[in-house]
């Protein structure tokens, strides 16, 4: 399982996304977004599983999903 980060243009978005992973036994925190990725509302949610988890999250919230490459690298997978 890879690790990722998805941002949100609201910080609602970062809180249902975050439920949604509990519930589906991801390990999910929401934190502040980090630098190298941009966000409307400041907040993500870095949760270990499969990439699918975000992107077939049917949301108008989700604005992008970054996959974490290490060393403060990330590899955006999917942008709204």
């Amino acid at each position: 399982m890879e690790e990722y980060i998805a941002t949100f243009f609201f910080h609602f978005g970062a809180m249902a996304f975050k439920k949604k992973c509990d519930k589906e036994g991801y390990p999910a925190v929401i934190m502040p977004v980090p630098r190298n990725l941009s966000s409307s509302c400041g907040t993500c949610v870095k949760f270990t599983g499969m990439a699918e988890t975000a992107e077939n999250w049917h949301s108008d919230e989700l604005e992008q999903l970054a996959k974490i490459l290490g060393n403060g690298r990330f590899q955006v997978i999917w942008h709204s």
